[in-house]
């Protein structure tokens, strides 16, 4: 058999490939102008957790990289992220714990500036009108996994609404997070991120 014959097929592989690539690169843009082009969302969120149990409550985002979940009422949770950590208060404990933001998968949702190609990728949806991206630090495989979900909405942000993720952690543990009532563009103030020390005075740190 020809060499030459054997080759078309790789030939053709390529061809096909070249444009598939060209197009994801050009949908992670996307993406990525949707990112930036959020000053500030809401949104009603439900977390359901690797044993299915779920909890909802608020969404808050504002740039640049500050974001809070508000937890239902009787949940004594709330998580806030300044653009350098994030913080989780348990007000049940009394406990804080903060990690770099870039230590978590979220990074993509807080700082759209950096360039997204570098750690995320499009996987393949099954709706041609939701795009899916996977997001992860390669040298740091141990901060996990996040695969985001965004709608093409005509009018929305960059025409794409994000309509929520689930990460999965070095351990295999995988939650989500489904969001919906997004809200762009509204009105935010700098005292949403502000939260109450549960710690007794003298020992905060």
């Amino acid at each position: 058999m020809s060499p030459r014959f054997l080759a078309l097929p790789l030939v053709a592989i390529a061809a096909i490939a070249a444009p598939v690539a060209a197009q994801r690169q050009a949908t992670l843009a996307e993406v990525q102008a949707h990112l930036k082009a959020v000053s500030t969302m809401t949104a009603t969120f439900v977390q359901t957790d690797r044993n299915g149990k779920a909890l909802g409550g608020v969404l808050t985002l504002k740039r640049p990289g500050r974001v809070r979940f508000q937890y239902e009422k009787g949940v004594p949770l709330l998580i806030v992220g300044d653009g350098k950590a994030l913080t989780m208060i348990d007000y049940s404990v009394r406990q804080v714990s903060r990690w770099p933001i870039g230590s978590s998968p979220l990074s993509i949702l807080t700082n759209p500036d950096k360039d997204i190609a570098a750690y995320a990728r499009i996987v393949e949806s099954p709706d041609p009108n939701l795009v899916l991206i996977e997001g992860k630090d390669r040298k740091h495989p141990e901060f996990g996994t996040i695969t985001m979900a965004f709608a093409r909405v005509p009018g929305a942000p960059g025409g794409l609404r994000m309509e929520g993720w689930s990460t999965l952690d070095a351990q295999g543990n995988r939650s989500s997070v489904r969001l919906s009532n997004q809200r762009f563009g509204v009105a935010v103030s700098d005292e949403t991120f502000r939260w109450r020390d549960p710690r007794p005075v003298g020992r905060n740190g």
